[in-house]
Formats: structure tokens, sequence, C-alpha cells
């Protein structure tokens, strides 16, 4: 899978005996309630040594990659190795027919062929802090004060004035608390950046009953120091994605630079390789059945305590309508890069993006349902309910609160198609549409915009949009109520040119500027905002955007009711389940979660070793089908067995399943040993427990890792890169 990956995954041994891995994604400051369990599985280090603010420790090393990914530092030198799908867009930027890295792989030979890549930059963790305190003090002061306006009474009596404070019932409403979580939140986030050069973020935790300040430095000059090429990098293509047995090269190696007087800055030639606080040690030791692993690093999403009415809206809602929206686009995308190389390349990145969460989708509700995740949500809910019927209290607190979920739930059905319909098909379907949106707010800002626009040509294909253009506006036309179609829709289309699709995106794209990159940037030399507003592509987006506002503000009450009903309903599990450690849901915030290497069964008759070899790449390749193609070097270093320290009994370990509790975000997260050491970069689930990240599939979910002497193998022995591999801290 890419970029946002989804999964979590648990312990499923080979033989009749089955361990339950832990579950969960752990804040690393309240490591030392997981240390016994931890220490017991095969970890030898200390919490201090994962997460400390007096010395340097393993948490230094980790960073956000991209806005979406994770990575790790791995030399003394900002070395960083990533997924190769989270490298792939800046991989993707730099190619050209000409220079075609995609295809052929890139490796810098040392650091003056690193190559620059504008606007990516990668956010290193500093520390993390429960404010939770300071903001609900403040919200309970702010329902004092309520109180106190509401329930003043003045009664005269001759000279005698007297004030009765009459406390009321009254409570301030979700919005007034958003608003004084957003003003207490920017203070302390003033308060942690002052003087700094710090980034700071206050989150929720557990639907809001739990907030932690979160600090970051980010480092803004990245460069591109190697890659595979595609045939090992994504070998398996989309064939393979979500599946086990994998083998995919799936790394990406960079460079984090910082200026001469060491801090963070923006790319200059005259800055040097990073010198960081922490690096991790390289082992090519190996790995075995049941060896200690834990991972480090940013899981993006994951709705673990989800309500069964919320399945039911994921399902037939979200999911139904992603899978056709997408699949639409990508079967005209796929068409257009499979007869044009250029295309190929502009779209490459575009397409997997698309197709990752497409089959994720597809898979998720085959999971679901296969696992009845609807039915032990229900199962959560009535245990609820019955525990607090047996106290008046607690029927008092939390009686209507699955009411709340489920009357939020069917009131915002309407909405989410509209609203995915929007997203998906108009916006991040219609190229020209997405483009005008995100200049939309910056039209006294032409600069800004030749800027934006130069990225946006580089990786645009007229014909390409404009097929999708024409099948997407005709899919809302027919799957959206005619309340909802913007203006340019209703008035232009269905009325003007009495439906006429084709005639009015003939004319769109022979008129519109944003679809011609020489007439565009010929009107941004002379520019004027005015006129700008009056193309055809820009009036219907603003007609998009008058829609989408218009449903929104309806949609805003169920969407409130429903951010109250989560916040109760889990604050009354926790209540219920007072011994149990609760972790909370991902939400792009580091996270460490510790399990073994082990293989599963996915089903009857089957059994899934825990790793696969450069045999079963070359077993799998298909001559000429580019998901399974294989380089003439490749096969050349397999027919020779030229290995070196990285094989093992004769064999070229490729990738391993562990059960580590993981998602989407954690791409590129390093997969560590009890000592610490680096075996292996994660990047992938398994098809079988999709549905993992709503429900923890103890017996079938897995994470797939490539293993890290493959990386140094490629590196090494194709890449002909070995000074990389001399750089870091190799374990033997």
């Amino acid at each position: 899978m890419k970029i946002f990956f989804r999964l979590l995954l648990i312990s499923v041994f080979l033989l009749n005996f089955q361990a339950k891995a832990d579950e969960g994604m752990w804040i690393l400051s309240l490591l030392n309630k997981n240390y016994a369990q931890m220490k017991k599985q095969g970890f030898k280090l200390t919490p201090e040594d994962i997460y400390s603010l007096n010395k340097a420790s393993i948490k230094d090393a980790i960073a956000i990659f991209g806005g979406s990914c994770t990575s790790v530092i791995v030399s003394d030198k900002g070395l960083l190795l990533t997924n190769h799908h989270c490298g792939y867009r800046a991989i993707q930027s730099q190619s050209s027919v000409e220079h075609n890295y995609l295809k052929d792989g890139f490796w810098a030979m040392n650091f003056k062929e690193e190559l620059p890549i504008p606007g990516l930059s990668v956010q290193f963790f500093v520390r993390i802090e429960d404010v939770t305190v300071q903001i609900n003090k403040k919200i309970k002061s702010k329902m004092t004060e309520v109180i106190r306006q509401e329930g003043v009474q003045t009664f005269s009596k001759g000279d005698l004035t007297t004030n009765i404070t009459k406390k009321t019932n009254r409570k301030i409403s979700e919005e007034e608390r958003g608003e004084i979580i957003r003003k207490i939140s920017n203070k302390i986030i003033r308060k942690a950046t002052r003087g700094n050069n710090y980034m700071a973020r206050v989150q929720s935790f557990f639907n809001g009953n739990n907030y932690y300040l979160v600090v970051y430095k980010i480092y803004s000059d990245v460069r591109l120091v190697g890659s595979p090429p595609e045939s090992i990098g994504k070998f398996g293509y989309q064939t393979d994605n979500w599946v086990w047995p994998r083998h995919t090269g799936d790394f990406s190696v960079f460079r984090v630079y910082m200026s001469p007087k060491g801090e963070a800055a923006t790319y200059s030639e005259k800055n040097i390789p990073l010198k960081p606080k922490y690096f991790l040690p390289v082992s090519v030791k190996g790995i075995k059945k049941d060896d200690f692993t834990m991972v480090i690093g940013f899981p993006g999403n994951t709705g673990r305590y989800m309500t069964s009415y919320e399945i039911e809206n994921l399902i037939n809602v979200t999911n139904a309508n992603r899978i056709k929206i997408r699949g639409i686009k990508q079967e005209i995308m796929m068409e257009d890069m499979k007869t044009d190389e250029k295309i190929r390349i502009q779209y490459s990145s575009k397409f997997a993006y698309s197709n990752n969460y497409w089959k994720n989708a597809i898979g998720l509700n085959k999971s679901l349902r296969k696992h009845n995740v609807y039915g032990e949500k229900q199962k959560i809910e009535n245990k609820f309910i019955k525990w607090y019927n047996q106290d008046n209290k607690r029927k008092a607190k939390y009686g209507n609160v699955l009411t709340l979920i489920k009357n939020a739930n069917m009131g915002m059905e309407q909405y989410q198609s509209v609203d995915l319909h929007i997203t998906e098909a108009l916006f991040k379907g219609i190229e020209i549409f997405n483009f005008i949106n995100n200049i939309e707010s910056k039209l006294d800002k032409p600069e800004e915009i030749k800027e934006l626009a130069k990225g946006f040509f580089k990786d645009y294909s007229k014909s390409t949009d404009k097929k999708i253009a024409l099948a997407m506006l005709n899919l809302f036309n027919e799957d959206i109520n005619m309340k909802y179609h913007p203006s340019f829709l209703r008035k232009e289309i269905n009325k003007k040119l009495k439906g006429n699709f084709n005639t009015y995106i003939d004319n769109l794209y022979a008129k519109s500027i944003f679809t011609n990159e020489a007439a565009f940037f010929r009107f941004m030399e002379n520019y004027n905002k005015k006129k700008i507003q009056q193309d055809p592509a820009f009036i219907a987006v603003k007609s998009i955007n008058k829609t989408y506002d218009e449903f929104r503000a309806k949609s805003k009450k169920f969407a409130t009711d429903l951010a109250k009903g989560k916040r109760i309903f889990i604050a009354g599990l926790m209540e219920m389940d007072k011994d149990r450690n609760f972790y909370p849901d991902a939400n792009f915030t580091i996270r460490l979660s510790h399990g073994k290497v082990g293989g599963y069964r996915p089903r009857d008759g089957i059994i899934y070793d825990y790793f696969t070899t450069l045999e079963g790449v070359m077993e799998k390749k298909i001559p000429g089908n580019f998901e399974f193609n294989v380089s003439p070097k490749l096969k050349e270093l397999y027919q020779k067995k030229d290995y070196g320290k990285y094989g093992q009994d004769g064999k070229m370990p490729v990738c391993f399943t562990s059960n580590d509790d993981i998602t989407g975000g954690n791409s590129g997260s390093p997969v560590m040993n009890g000592n610490g050491e680096l075996i292996g970069l994660a990047f992938d689930g398994n098809w079988e427990a999709i549905s993992g990240d709503i429900a923890f599939e103890h017996k079938l979910q897995k994470c797939i890792n490539v293993d890290i002497r493959y990386v140094l193998f490629i590196i090494d022995k194709l890449g002909g890169a070995k000074y990389l591999v001399d750089e870091m801290k190799i374990v033997e």
C-alpha cells in the first residue's frame, strides 16, 4: 500500500499455539505502563532510551516525512530512510522522459549529486506534554461564568437590594466549547514556540477527552540520495498491494541538511548535512520467528472506538462512493498512462495515491462484513447500555449518547454523499478545478500563483484531464440530487445546453487559460485579478464552493452532535472498564507499538511463513508486465548469489511480517529489535485483516516490512553506492 496505509497487526503463530499480541499505539511519554510487558517479550532497553528530555534518545531519530509518512535517520550525516512509495512524489518530481528515475532508479555518488526537492520537509518530534488539565480548567471556568451570568436575580425591599445567585443546569454549547479550546490551545502553542524555531500543535486524544501539546522542529532542505527502480521499489505494484507474501523493496534514501550554524534552514548550496541528536544503528544479524519487534512512527487515523452506526455509514456511504468514483478516474488514467510514457510519468504518483485507498475501501468493506464488525460493535454498545442502566447517575449522564450518535449519522448521510462527490469527483477528479481551488485565496499574490502553476503544469495532461472531467460531471449529475447541483451544472449545462456535457467540456477546455500552459503564463505576465475571475473554469469552481458552503452549513449540527456523542461515549467506555489500559486512536502523533516476528494462517489449509526471499521475486517475474518486471542486474545478482554479508543461508531475505500495531502514516517507520537496532521498514498491511483500523484482528493482522538487509543489498550491490552503507553504523 502507499502513502497513508490502513492496518493493525496481532500475533498468530504458525503452529496450533496462538499468543495474543499487545494491541495499541502507545504515547511515548507513558511507556512505563508497558515496560514490564515489553521487557518480558524481549525489549532490552529502558523507556528513557526511547523518550527522554534530558539526553539523546531513539525518538530524536524519527521524523514525519513529507507530511504523511514516517522516516528514520541512520547516520551522523543526516542520512534518512523511508519507503519508496513515500518518496515517490519527490522521485517523480525529478523525473522526465530523458531522466526517468522512476523507471531506472537514481543514486547520488557524492553530496554534490544529491537532488534538492522543493517543498519537501521533515518534522522531528521534540516533546509531548499533557495539557488536559489546563484546557478543562478553562472550560469549567467558562461554565461557572455562564451560570453566574444567568443565575443572578435582584430583589428590592425598601432601601435593601439583595443579589441571589441561583445555579442552573445550563451548559456551554459545543461551539463555545470549541472556541475555548482553540483560544487556550493557541496560548499554549505561543508559549511553547516563543523564542525558538519550533512548531507546535495541541491535539485531541480520545475524541476530546484529553489534550496534548506536541512540539516539532522542521527542516526544509531535504535531498534525494537514492532510489531503486520501480521494478524493485514498487514490485508487484497494485496486484500485490495489501497482499502477503510480498517481495517489494519499498525504500528510498534522502538526506537532511542544516545551515552552517547548525540550524534548520531552507535550501542553500552552503547548507551542510544534518548532525542529528541520535541515529539508529543498523543490524544485519537477521531475524527469526518470535523475535521482539517495535515500531515507532506517526500513525495517521484509526477508528477503534467507532459505533455500529458509524460502521454502517462507512460501508454504505463513504467507501461505496469512493470505490465508484475513483474506479472511473483510475481506468481513464491507466489507459492514457499505458499509451504515453510522458503521461505515465506525470500521473504515476496521482494514480498510486488514488488507487491505494480505492483498493483499501474495497478490502475494508469486505473485511468488515466477513468479521462481522458491525455485530461486534453492537455487543459493546449493548454492554454499555446494560452498565449505565444499573445506576441512575450513569443513566442520566450516558443514557442519550448512543441515540445522539445514531441521529447524527442519519442526518449526515445525505450530505456525506454530496461531500464525497464534490471532493472526489469535482476537485480530486478534475485537475483544473483543483488547481483553481488551491489558488482562489491567493488572487492578490500572483507570484505565488506562478510558483504553484509551475508544479501543476509539469504533471498535467490536458487530454487526460478532459476525459476525466467529462466522466466526473456526468457522474455527479446522475448521482446527486438536483438541489445540490452547483449553478454552472444546473444553469449552464442542463438548462442552456440541455444536458450536452460534451459541448460544455469542449468549450471549457478550449477557452480556459487553466488548460493551456503557454496561455496561462502569458496571462500572468499582465496579471488581471478581475479577468482571471471571469475564466469559465474559475466561475465553475466558485459555484461549486458556494454549493459546498451551503450544504456544509446545513450539516454542521449533525457533525457537532456526532463529535459530542463520541466524546461522551468514549468517556463512558473508560469509566466502565476502569482497569483497562486504554490507548487513543491514531491522530498522526508519534506512537510506539510492539510485537513479534511471525507468520499466520489466512484461511483453512494455508500457512504463511514470516519471510520472503529474492527467489520469490524470480518466481513472480513476468517479462513485459510492468508490475512484475525484473531488472537484468537484479537477475544477474540472483544467479550469481552475490549477496555479500546481507544474505542468509544462501538466500537473500526481502520482506518479513510482524504483529506491531500500525496504520496509514506509519509507512517508512523503523522496525527495531530489542536493542533498538534497525531491522526493517514498515510499509504495508495484509488483505485478510484490512478492517483492523476499526477492529483489531488478533488472529490475522500483520505488519509487512522490507528487511533492512535487502535495503542494504540493493544500495550496495545494485546501486553501487556502498559508501552509503559505510556511512551507517552496521551491527553484525
